[in-house]
């Protein structure tokens, strides 16, 4: 539903001319209804005047465009890039007015969402690493420019840091001069950097005040660096954190203690325990055999995520899991990559089960699972009654198998979204698994249609209409990578020219 005072902001903002001339007259309470308006007709000259111009202490975009009592939609998943680079040239604007109180005291450009697809009308969006570029460019340009009597304006972001804007953002971030836009973040994600540019641009983005850091893919670090990362810079507040693949392997000259105790791994464990706000913590394709214990035992407060997807667990480590008080407050679970019901049935199903009561998310792809798990699957999915989502791509099920599942899917009253594999019987006769990218993709198109039909008129039948079923066969999207693809392959081949540089050398030394 729409309010009158809304239908009135919108009918007026769908005239910018009018609207601009009219807004010395306007109420300041007004201004955010004339702003949510402007964003949903992406009137986005008009968007650069009202910030120019707000009158209010605080600009809360995720608050201004969620859903509210006069205005039900929510325009948090358009990150549409007129109106949001007409915010930021705006705020741009509101420091550098000369005429006028300029109340502005907070900025947080928080909150929006990447999604797949645009809704806004030019359908062009500003990801993650293009709005901390846009904003740390133009923080750098007013560096030194408003008068230095004036108080900064706090702006809060989530910042994307690659190689390809670090020295804007460090610049940004350690101002020469005065500075009116002053950035503090909240959310911090590093792709293709050194773990020296990493750790110099953390220090300088505030890590006490840090929720969320997600180092990913091209930083390449190992365990030395974590534990560097985590005792020198320090984050109290974090309550997620994510590493990248093989960030716990031993430095190239790393040695273990006399008793073979792993001492890094010891160093970051205790690191760990000391944020007392961690709830989320994904560590996937680190070789953790035998570690979990070590790792997740210290820590003081219960984790609600956790991703241990291609983590060659073992007995040990899983007994870990299904007994300790993560479990019973777990949320969201990823054990991909393990051969969960060839060797560790019964711990599998203790730890669903003692997760049961919270879990929301369960991914277990590429797990081995054949048609003779599913019994076991069944049975350990039966009390799960929270879960909304399940993934299991990537296990050699049949259509047969699938069906079996997907009736006692049924019964899972909460359950919204499943994605499951490719029936075996889709591909030729004695296909490997797990599969290549390859292999994947050569199937049967038409056989697949018709058993993904039939497992859908399953849902139907029991009345289950609502849940999505999918087969993604390469992941879901992520709007990051999408982002950032061009400059990641770049460094990806760097990174191939230097091995291929470094292969030469060694060679040379050898003759």
């Amino acid at each position: 539903m729409r309010s009158l005072r809304f239908i009135s902001a919108k009918a007026l903002v769908s005239h910018p001319q009018v609207a601009q001339q009219s807004l010395d007259g306007v109420a300041h309470n007004l201004y955010p209804l004339l702003f949510k308006a402007s964003y949903l007709l992406e009137q986005a000259a008009l968007i650069r005047v009202l910030l120019e111009r707000w009158p209010l202490e605080e600009f809360r975009l995720s608050a201004l465009l969620g859903p509210g009592s006069e205005a039900a939609e929510d325009l948090r998943d358009r990150t549409c890039r007129a109106c949001l680079e007409a915010c930021v040239q705006g705020l741009a604007d509101h420091v550098l007015r000369a005429e006028g109180p300029r109340r502005l005291r907070v900025a947080d450009l928080t909150g929006v969402r990447d999604v797949q697809v645009q809704r806004c009308p030019c359908g062009r969006a500003l990801g993650r690493w293009g709005r901390t570029e846009l904003l740390a460019r133009t923080c750098c340009q007013l560096q030194g420019e408003a008068p230095a009597a004036q108080r900064p304006i706090r702006v809060v972001a989530d910042l994307f840091v690659t190689d390809g804007n670090f020295e804007v953002v460090v610049q940004a971030l350690r101002p020469a001069g005065s500075a009116p836009l002053r950035v503090h973040c909240v959310s911090f994600r590093a792709d293709s950097l050194g773990p020296s540019q990493l750790l110099q641009v953390l220090r300088l983005a505030g890590p006490g005040e840090l929720h969320r850091l997600e180092v990913v893919h091209n930083v390449r670090l190992h365990a030395g660096h974590v534990q560097e990362l985590l005792a020198e810079v320090r984050f109290p507040q974090l309550a997620s954190l994510t590493l990248p693949a093989r960030a716990f392997d031993a430095p190239p000259a790393g040695t273990r203690s006399p008793h073979g105790e792993d001492p890094l791994l010891s160093s970051i464990a205790w690191e760990l325990s000391q944020m007392s706000q961690l709830m989320e913590l994904s560590v996937a394709f680190s070789t953790l055999t035998g570690k979990i214990p070590k790792l997740l035992g210290p820590l003081r407060t219960p984790l609600r995520t956790l991703d241990l997807a291609n983590c060659s667990l073992n007995h040990t480590d899983m007994a870990f899991l299904a007994d300790c008080a993560h479990a019973t407050c777990l949320e969201v679970l990823d054990l991909s990559g393990h051969n969960l019901f060839s060797l560790f049935p019964s711990t599998f199903s203790r730890l669903l089960s003692r997760a049961a009561r919270t879990l929301r998310v369960l991914t277990v792809e590429e797990c081995g699972i054949e048609d003779r798990h599913v019994g076991m699957l069944i049975l350990a999915l039966s009390p799960c009654h929270e879960l909304r989502e399940l993934r299991f791509l990537g296990n050699p099920l049949s259509a047969r198998a699938l069906r079996r599942l997907f009736v006692a899917l049924c019964e899972l009253g909460r359950l919204r979204t499943v994605e499951f594999p490719v029936p075996k019987d889709c591909y030729p006769e004695g296909t490997a698994y797990p599969q290549d990218e390859l292999a994947m993709s050569k199937f049967d198109q038409q056989k697949y249609d018709a058993i993904a039909e039939d497992l859908r008129a399953v849902l139907l039948r029991a009345g289950r209409g609502d849940v999505q079923v999918c087969t993604p066969l390469f992941g879901s999207f992520d709007p990051d990578i999408q982002e950032t693809s061009n400059e990641l392959g770049a460094f990806l081949l760097r990174a191939f020219k230097a091995a291929l540089e470094n292969f030469s050398r060694a060679l040379e030394q050898m003759q």
